[in-house]
């Protein structure tokens, strides 16, 4: 039967690609306390392709900038299972809880080459600490 399916997991910390088909990949990330917001030390944007999230486990916070200059960030609380399309040319970052597993589906050649980043400064990361809280402080109500 190995000819005719093979299942894949990753268990580890961080990001993982498993699965690489024609023009397209699939990963899974982890928690990683690089992720932790105020550990968060780079927005990354995909010239070429949009990327596509999926939580399915734990919580995970998506964060989306209106540009690279990060003065309009927003926060997500993504839900489980449903699929979060982060267009082309928009930063992001996320957060995610010690439980959490994201499934990642993006372009096969996404790479440093065609994927620019951007530093926060001490001012967005305390901003991304505040939106953070706020949305674990409702999660908890």
């Amino acid at each position: 039967m190995e000819d005719l399916i093979k299942v894949l997991e990753y268990e580890g910390i961080g990001y993982q690609p498993i699965l690489t088909c024609r023009d397209w990949r699939v990963a899974i990330l982890n928690y990683h306390e690089e992720l932790l917001p105020e550990n968060i030390n780079n927005f990354q944007q995909h010239s070429l392709t949009d990327e596509a999230f999926v939580l399915l486990r734990g919580h995970c916070i998506l964060f989306v900038a209106e540009d690279e200059s990060l003065e309009n960030i927003h926060a997500i609380e993504m839900e489980p299972y449903k699929t979060y399309d982060v267009k082309r040319g928009t930063y992001h970052t996320h957060t995610l809880t010690e439980d959490a597993m994201v499934l990642i589906v993006e372009a096969d050649d996404t790479c440093d080459d065609n994927s620019p980043i951007v530093r926060p400064s001490a001012d967005v990361t305390r901003r991304l600490i505040e939106m953070t809280k706020e949305i674990e402080s409702k999660r908890n109500e």
